[in-house]
């Protein structure tokens, strides 16, 4: 009897800068060895899914975010792994560091036009993913799934528009 596939799960994030260009890193390592992706990575034990947002965006390129919306749900069965990777909108915390580092198991980041996602090869399913985080964010109203208590635990579905700041001073969606 095979063994059934070891369940992972992941995140990535998609964030534009003030030129609605998308950050994309390149894999270094398998799965996907090579292609352009989002930054995001597996979930490590005792993290909320917002916390692996933040952690692998500044491990992976340098550039500290503030995740917001859940825009996508993936599931990919690569080899021997299950993988459920939870795709959030973010907006970037600080606008003047943005020239991504790639490190850990990434080969390169930059910018890229939404024009010019042709030339890059995408993991599967992304550039829709990016194309409708941009369309959502164009429109000034997101939909997804929001934090709906701050606590990083529960997303529910809602309608919000664009960032706002709570009492700690965090960006956080607004909900309508």
């Amino acid at each position: 009897m095979d063994k059934p596939p070891q369940s992972t799960v992941g995140v990535g994030t998609v964030v534009f800068d003030a030129s609605e260009r998308v950050l994309l890193i390149r894999r270094g390592k398998q799965p996907a060895l090579g292609l352009w992706s989002i930054p995001g990575g597996k979930l490590e034990p005792g993290e909320t899914l917002i916390q692996c947002c933040r952690r692998e965006m500044l491990e992976e390129t340098g550039i500290e975010i503030e995740p917001g919306p859940v825009v996508a749900l993936a599931e990919r069965m690569i080899g021997d792994f299950h993988y459920v990777i939870v795709d959030f909108v973010a907006t970037l915390k600080n606008s003047e560091h943005l020239t991504p580092r790639p490190a850990t198991d990434v080969s390169d980041a930059c910018w890229v036009a939404l024009d010019d996602l042709e030339h890059y090869p995408l993991v599967e399913g992304l550039e829709r993913v990016i194309r409708i985080a941009c369309e959502s964010l164009r429109s000034g109203l997101s939909v997804g799934l929001i934090d709906a208590d701050g606590n990083g635990r529960d997303f529910l579905p809602g309608l919000h528009s664009g960032p706002k700041s709570d009492e700690a001073g965090k960006s956080r969606p607004k909900r309508r």
